[in-house]
C-alpha cells in the first residue's frame, strides 16, 4: 500500500502577513513551517501504515510526502521525515511562483498519477490560502474518488477499500470508496506525533527527490487568477468608553444600534 500526503509550507501563522511589490503573498522575510492541518494528514498516514504492519524501508506499506514550493520548502518535508514518512517529493521551478490552486492541483496530480499510489491524504486546507479546494482537484483530475472532510479513517487493505466519518455541517456521514481515492482530514481527527530525537536524526538519511516542470512532464501555464492590488488593513481605531453616571444604559444602547447589531 503506497500511501501520498500532500503538504505545504506555509508563513507561521503567528507572523505579520505581507504582500509582495510581486502581488503575491511575501514569504522570504517570515518563519516558513510545514502547514499545521497538513500534520494531520501525514499523522493519519503514519496511522494506517502502523495499522498494516508498518513502513519500514523495503516493506510493501510506505508513506510519501509531496510538495510544489521553492527550495526551501524542503524543509517542511523533512518535518513529515522526521515524524515517520519514508521520503519526499518536492516540485520546485520558478514558473511555478504564484501558481494558484488550478495550477498546483494540476502538477500534485500529475506527479500522483506517474507515481502510481493507493491513497492520497491532504489536509482540509492550507492556512496562508484557506481555499480547502485542492484535494477535490485532484481527485476530479485523477478521475479518483474523493472522500472529504474525514473525521476518521478506515482502511481494508485486502478488500483495496477505504471508509470515512465524513464531517459536515449538517451531521456525519459513512462513505466508502475503493483504491484509488483521495482523502482530506480534518483537524480532529487525530493528535499529530511530535517529531523523536530518532526521528529527526533519520530523516537526515531519507530521500527528498526534487523535480522542476520538465523533469513532471509539464510545461508552465498561465495562472488563472492572481492578485493585481492589495491594501493593508487600517490601524483598529480606538474604542469608545463610557463611563457609567448613570446614562449609560442608554449610550450603549446607542451604540449598539449605529454598529447595527441591534
Amino acid at each position: 500500500m503506497k500511501i501520498a500526503v500532500c503538504v505545504k509550507q506555509v508563513p507561521d501563522s503567528w507572523a505579520q502577513k505581507k504582500m509582495g511589490a510581486s502581488g503575491n503573498l511575501d514569504r522570504e522575510n517570515v518563519d516558513a513551517v510545514l502547514n499545521d492541518l497538513d500534520e494531520y494528514a501525514v499523522e493519519e498516514a503514519l496511522r494506517i501504515v502502523e495499522a498494516h504492519g508498518g513502513n519500514e524501508e523495503g516493506g510493501p506499506h510506505s508513506v510519501t510526502v509531496i510538495s510544489m514550493g521553492p527550495a526551501r520548502a524542503t524543509d517542511a518535508i523533512r518535518k513529515a521525515l522526521s515524524m515517520g514518512a519514508n521520503s519526499g517529493i518536492l516540485i520546485s521551478d520558478a514558473n511555478l511562483e504564484g501558481a494558484d490552486a488550478l495550477e498546483t492541483s494540476r502538477i500534485l496530480a500529475e506527479v500522483i498519477k506517474n507515481s502510481q499510489f493507493d491513497l492520497v491524504l491532504c489536509g482540509t486546507e492550507s492556512t496562508d490560502a484557506r481555499m480547502s479546494v485542492v484535494p477535490a482537484m485532484i481527485a476530479a483530475r485523477l478521475d479518483w474518488a474523493q472522500l472529504t472532510f474525514a473525521g476518521s479513517v478506515t482502511v481494508n487493505a485486502d478488500a483495496q477499500t477505504v471508509s470515512i466519518s465524513r464531517v459536515t455541517e449538517a451531521g456525519v456521514d459513512a462513505i466508502t470508496a475503493s483504491f484509488p481515492c483521495v482523502i482530506s482530514v480534518v483537524e480532529k481527527i487525530n493528535e499529530p506525533r511530535y517529531p523523536s530525537f530518532k526521528g529527526i536524526m533519520a530523516s537526515k538519511k531519507k530521500t527528498i527527490e526534487t523535480k522542476d516542470l520538465a523533469a513532471v512532464g509539464l510545461s508552465a501555464e498561465v495562472h488563472w487568477s492572481q492578485v493585481v492590488d492589495a491594501t493593508e488593513r487600517p490601524p483598529r481605531a480606538a474604542g469608545v468608553k463610557i463611563t457609567d453616571d448613570g446614562q449609560s444604559g442608554p449610550l450603549l444602547v446607542n451604540f449598539l444600534v449605529e454598529k447595527k447589531l441591534i
